[in-house]
């Protein structure tokens, strides 16, 4: 087994420190904003580059608030309640998927009032843009030792120190790197690069995450403060994506159960 000593901060000039997690969002972005922009000068496309460029922006800005209230709100809402302003204390770290996940739809739903773009034509193009972010955000999960797996034998388990009992681990970071990142990027990008019918992608997204997270969810350590939820295997990423599968599963119905489905514009 290895034991796990990489550095999390990439740079560190004076008081200035960049840590590879902050440096993995900044690829997330940048991956989503340089394949929109692909798919934009495609020809046939609805979108313009300019367009792309600002749904990223208020993205990234619904990442980034939604991760955080998510976090708060799911994972440490008592001290939620005992100091509300603690939810505004971002450089204590901590952020949640599926509230990033509610931000971003609250972006979209804002820009495609703005832009009088329906919300799933918005939703279609976005999706096969953010498993990049995904498995960029894991990877930075994984150097900077947090949220690890579940005790294991088998040769590729990993010593995390900040886990405090030198037991060997999955690397459950990695898992979903390569679920929620490689795997999943695949086939929303190779789904999406024909027309599809209208909710069929963002479907497809909401059901491929929810499969994999809480896959992967049987061999991560499950939050300690939180702890199995209910039959002692029911963890909270789990909880919060079951309605993200019974969601993708509508929607995918919904989307080819009509008698003329309307193709998405790429």
């Amino acid at each position: 087994m290895w034991v796990h000593d990489i550095d999390p901060l990439a740079l560190e000039l004076g008081p200035l420190k960049v840590h590879w997690y902050g440096l993995m969002y900044l690829i997330g972005f940048g991956a989503a904003w340089a394949l929109g922009s692909w798919r934009a000068r495609q020809p046939g496309s609805s979108w313009t580059e300019q367009q792309v460029s600002d749904l990223v922006f208020w993205g990234a800005l619904g990442v980034v608030l939604g991760g955080r209230c998510g976090y708060v709100l799911f994972y440490h809402f008592d001290y939620f309640l005992d100091d509300p302003l603690w939810l505004f204390a971002i450089w204590e770290g901590g952020m949640s998927f599926h509230g990033g996940l509610l931000g971003v739809l609250v972006a979209i739903a804002w820009f495609s009032h703005r832009h009088g773009k329906r919300f799933f034509e918005l939703a279609d193009f976005v999706a096969p843009l953010i498993p990049i972010g995904l498995g960029a955000g894991r990877v930075g999960n994984f150097i900077g030792g947090e949220l690890w797996g579940r005790p294991t034998y088998q040769t590729w388990g990993v010593i995390f120190p900040r886990a405090a009992d030198g037991l060997g681990r999955h690397p459950s970071q990695l898992y979903e790197a390569v679920l929620e990142g490689v795997v999943m990027f695949a086939i929303l990008w190779w789904y999406s690069a024909k027309p599809r019918p209208r909710m069929a992608v963002s479907g497809l997204f909401l059901l491929l995450y929810g499969v994999f997270r809480s896959s992967v969810e049987f061999f991560r350590e499950p939050d300690e403060q939180l702890g199995f939820l209910a039959f002692d295997w029911l963890t909270m990423g789990q909880l919060l994506s079951a309605p993200m599968i019974v969601g993708g599963i509508l929607l995918l119905v919904m989307a080819y159960g009509r008698r003329a489905p309307t193709a998405v514009k790429r």
